[in-house]
């Protein structure tokens, strides 16, 4: 029988990977909570006191906790510690997962950042959007602005993709290819 494990690559130690190149790091963040909420989202601001609609794409996102907006009704919560809310259904009319493990958490930074962010999407950063997921890289990911710092958030899965693309994608920028 074939060994298929041998086609897909082995990610990195997530721990200590970077990926440099001249006005670009890109690193992987370790150790947040993420929730994704659902539902009525103002009952959810009253109950868990993060409060706001939060960052749509390329929004900035400020803080120890904050909230990035997926959909009309959904909502990717992160925080450096856990939220003092039970996951399941609460009868207020929302739904908390947790959904740290699924999901893998980059953060690129520089002055090459534009052009890092052009390479991966075709959307305009200059303009609002409605929602912070979107297509990176050819794939489904959560971006936005933390501080300085733009956070892309992944499947799980995908990261070792990403990584490979964001390891092409920092070539690239320090050769000046266009591509």
């Amino acid at each position: 029988m074939r060994d298929l494990a041998e086609k897909w690559s082995v990610g990195p130690n997530w721990q200590s990977a970077v990926i440099t190149a001249p006005g670009l790091a890109v690193r992987a963040v370790l150790d947040l909570n993420q929730l994704m909420v659902s539902g009525d989202l103002d009952a959810w601001a009253r109950a868990s006191g993060v409060d706001g609609p939060g960052v749509r794409a390329f929004g900035a996102a400020q803080g120890d906790r904050y909230a990035a907006r997926l959909a009309r009704d959904r909502l990717l919560v992160v925080s450096n510690s856990p939220l003092a809310i039970a996951t399941g259904w609460h009868a207020d009319g929302f739904a908390v997962t947790a959904i740290s493990a699924g999901l893998q958490i980059f953060e690129a930074e520089g002055t090459a950042l534009d052009g890092f962010i052009a390479r991966g999407t075709t959307l305009d950063p200059g303009q609002a959007s409605a929602s912070a997921a979107l297509s990176f890289a050819g794939i489904s990911a959560i971006v936005y602005r933390h501080e300085d710092k733009l956070r892309i958030h992944v499947d799980r899965g995908l990261a070792a993709y990403l990584w490979t693309w964001m390891e092409t994608a920092a070539g690239n920028i320090a050769t000046g290819s266009a591509a």
